[in-house]
C-alpha cells in the first residue's frame, strides 16, 4: 500500500504561485536605457511580445522540481502486508567465558580437535538462531565482565558478535560473580518486570577474579526473579603424550562444579555438564524445552521509505536546466555575421539601429 508519512506537506505545493500573486513586483528602473544593435534578441525579456518557449520550458521545469522536491519532503512509503512476529515475553542472557582455559583443545568438531569456545560458538549458534521470539543479549567475561549485546530481537547480531570474540578479550581469569550481577543489572535496566528473565552461563573454571562472590550474586538473582542455568565445559579425561610416553590427565581439574551446581539450585534453574560436543548440543536442546520459545504473536508492517525517488528527480531536472541553460547562454551571446552591406555600413558610421528600453 503507498502512503504519505507526512501527507500535510502538499499543502506547501501552490506556495511559489501564492508568492508571485500576493507580492507586488519588483518595480524597474525605467531611466535606464541599453542601446544595442537590434533589440530582437531581448524581446523575450520585456513579455511585450508574449511568453517565449524558452520562458515557458523554464517555467515548466521550475514547477517540476518544487513539486518533486515538496512529494519528497512528504515521505512517500511502501508499506507491505502485515507480518506476525511470535514474541514469547522472555529476556534470556547469554553469559560466555572467555579466560585462558578455553584455549584447551579437547572438543572435537567434524573430527578435529578444537578449543572449548570454538566447539561453544558452533553450537550456541543454533541455539541463538531458534530463539524466536526471545529478546537475547550476549555477556562476555574474563577477568571483567562485559555486555556485548543488550537485549535484542536482533539473533543475527548476537550470533554475529558471539563468532566475532576471542580468548583473553576480558583478562585470562574468571569473574563468574560479576557476570552474574552484570547480568542482573541489565535485566532490571531492560524495565521488563512481567516474563521470565533467563541467564544461562557457560564456564570451564572457578571464580579467580571480580568483586563479588558467585553464590551472593546468585541469591540476589533469586531475589529479582532472574533463573540461572550453569554449565561446565570441559573433558573429564584426555590422553597426551609426554617424554615418558602417553599418559591421562583431567584437562577440568579446575572446573568449580559444586558453586555452578549451588548457583542454579539457589536461582530454579539447572547446572549441566559438557564433556564433549555431543553433550553440549544436548544441553542446548534440554534449554529449548524447558525454556519454550514462542508463546503468542505479535504483527508489523514493514516500510520501506521512497522519499530517494522524487528527490533524486528533482535534482535531475534541476542539473538538466543548468546544463541547458549554459548552453542556450553561449549561443545567445554569439551574434550571427553581418551580410547586408548597407547595415554594415551604418554601423561603421556609428548609426544606432534602436534603443531598447526593459
Amino acid at each position: 500500500m503507498w502512503t504519505l508519512a507526512w501527507w500535510w506537506m502538499l499543502f506547501a505545493l501552490p506556495a511559489p504561485w501564492l508568492v508571485r500573486r500576493l507580492l507586488a513586483p519588483q518595480p524597474l528602473d525605467n531611466d535606464a536605457a541599453l542601446r544595442v544593435p537590434a533589440a530582437s534578441q531581448f524581446a523575450d525579456l520585456t513579455g511585450g511580445a508574449g511568453v517565449s518557449p524558452r520562458r515557458r520550458w523554464r517555467h515548466a521545469a521550475l514547477w517540476l522540481i518544487w513539486a518533486a522536491a515538496v512529494v519528497a519532503a512528504a515521505r512517500p512509503q511502501f508499506v507491505g502486508e502485515p507480518v506476525a512476529l511470535p514474541v514469547s515475553g522472555r529476556d534470556l542472557l547469554l553469559a560466555v567465558d572467555l579466560s585462558g582455559s578455553m584455549e584447551e583443545q579437547d572438543f572435537q568438531l567434524e573430527g578435529q580437535w578444537v578449543d572449548r569456545l570454538t566447539a561453544t560458538k558452533s553450537v550456541a549458534d543454533d541455539f541463538i538462531a531458534n530463539r524466536v521470539g526471545d529478546r537475547l543479549g550476549l555477556i562476555l567475561f574474563g577477568r571483567e565482565a562485559y555486555l556485548q549485546t543488550p537485549l535484542t530481537f536482533d539473533r543475527a547480531t548476537i550470533r554475529t558478535l558471539l563468532d566475532e570474540s576471542v580468548i583473553g578479550l576480558a583478562g585470562k581469569e574468571t569473574a563468574i560473580g560479576d557476570a552474574i550481577g552484570l547480568g542482573i543489572r541489565t535485566l532490571d535496566d531492560a524495565g521488563v518486570e512481567e516474563g521470565r528473565r533467563v541467564l544461562v552461563l557457560l564456564t570451564d573454571g572457578a571464580n579467580t577474579a571480580g568483586s563479588v562472590e558467585p553464590l551472593k550474586a546468585a541469591e540476589l538473582a533469586a531475589q529479582r526473579g532472574v533463573i540461572i542455568y550453569t554449565i561446565g565445559i570441559g573433558a573429564d579425561a584426555l590422553t597426551v603424550r609426554s617424554l615418558f610416553g602417553l599418559r591421562q590427565i583431567n584437562p577440568s581439574a579446575d572446573l568449580d562444579e559444586q558453586t555452578l551446581n549451588a548457583i542454579a539450585e539457589l536461582t530454579g534453574g539447572r547446572y549441566f555438564r559438557a564433556r564433549d560436543t555431543a553433550e553440549l548440543e544436548d544441553i542446548y536442546g534440554l534449554l529449548d524445552e524447558l525454556e519454550p520459545a514462542e508463546t503468542d504473536e505479535e504483527g508489523f508492517r514493514p516500510v520501506r521509505e521512497l522519499f530517494h525517488w522524487p528527490l533524486g528527480l528533482a535534482l535531475a531536472i534541476a542539473a538538466l536546466a543548468v546544463v541547458l541553460g549554459s548552453l542556450s547562454a553561449r549561443q545567445r551571446l554569439t551574434l550571427p555575421p553581418v551580410r547586408d552591406g548597407s547595415s554594415n555600413r551604418a554601423s561603421s558610421m556609428g548609426v544606432q539601429e534602436e534603443a531598447f528600453r526593459p
